[in-house]
């Protein structure tokens, strides 16, 4: 049975998600998400929309954007 990468979890309907050429499984889309899914440059949350980009770093909205601190 596959085994999921995040949790270590076997399960008969694990899935594979492919992201710049390399595969990986998870037994669910929460898993999938904690290991792939990009950090808020401010409040560290999981970024599972489209987020926003600005000067190469990336927030879960405009208002995280505006009030990152300056690197």
């Amino acid at each position: 049975m596959p085994t999921c990468e995040t949790c270590g979890n076997d399960y008969e309907k694990a899935f594979t998600v492919t992201l710049n050429d390399e595969a990986h499984t998870f037994d669910s889309f929460e898993c999938a998400i904690q290991r792939l899914a990009p950090v808020c440059g401010h409040c560290q949350c999981r970024i599972i929309g489209h987020g926003f980009e600005t000067d190469g770093r990336i927030y879960c909205c405009e208002h995280c954007a505006r009030n990152a601190a300056p690197e």
